[in-house]
């Protein structure tokens, strides 16, 4: 059945044509260097410094922060409603933007990406100071809030605090998944009564827990 618009085969060709015309005299033939890979991502109207430069990377099927390749860029814009044009990508980008806090599916593929994406090539995990980085802009507008919807526990700084005092490790893949899993459920539900230690959750989220739960006691009993 037709959705409407170009074929398929056309578009690609349609967006292939448009890669060229992003790529300056340094860019090899299939690749967009780190320059016109940040040029082109804030003519889409990208924020280099929050969440919505993950939306952009995950568009293009970037597998590292500085380069486009053709492939990923061809084939993602192409599994999109937009157009092969600038004017429509920027129009598309600007839709997923406003939606990204508040679209669950939209948040995770987003949020799970930023792993693939901001991973050095030759390593299975984030190392926690880019990690950290990423968790900052990703959890603040226009991502997810990762502050409780009732009394406001802001979740991120408890977060961010636990693992500055207790761990050193880097971040693998599950644990990076693991917390957005966690980040949407203690926002609605800043009790925690849908954690148990007997659950799936990696240590590091029992960890967590146990921390913030010892820190509460703490500060009450004070």
């Amino acid at each position: 059945m037709s959705t409407g618009g170009a074929p398929a085969h056309g578009k690609e060709t349609q967006l292939n044509e448009l890669f060229d015309k992003l790529k300056g005299a340094e860019d090899s033939k299939d690749a967009l260097d780190a320059d016109s890979t940040m040029s082109y991502f804030q003519n889409l109207g990208a924020n280099l410094e929050d969440a919505s430069l993950f939306i952009a990377l995950e568009l293009v099927q970037a597998e590292n922060i500085g380069q486009i390749t053709r492939e990923g860029f061809v084939k993602g814009w192409a599994s999109t409603p937009a157009e092969a044009s600038l004017s429509s990508q920027k129009q598309y980008f600007s839709q997923l933007e406003s939606n990204l806090s508040r679209d669950p599916d939209l948040f995770r593929k987003v949020y799970r990406h930023a792993f693939v994406a901001g991973k050095e090539a030759d390593q299975r995990a984030l190392s926690l100071e880019n990690a950290t980085i990423y968790w900052d802009m990703l959890f603040a507008a226009p991502g997810f809030s990762w502050v409780g919807r009732t009394s406001g526990v802001n979740w991120l700084a408890q977060w961010k605090a636990f693992l500055e005092e207790k761990w050193t490790r880097s971040v693998s893949r599950d644990m990076w998944q693991q917390v957005q899993v966690f980040a949407a459920k203690s926002a609605e539900d800043e009790s925690l009564s849908f954690y148990s230690p007997e659950g799936s959750w990696p240590g590091v989220i029992d960890d967590f827990v146990a921390w913030y739960r010892s820190k509460n006691a703490m500060e009450i009993d004070a």
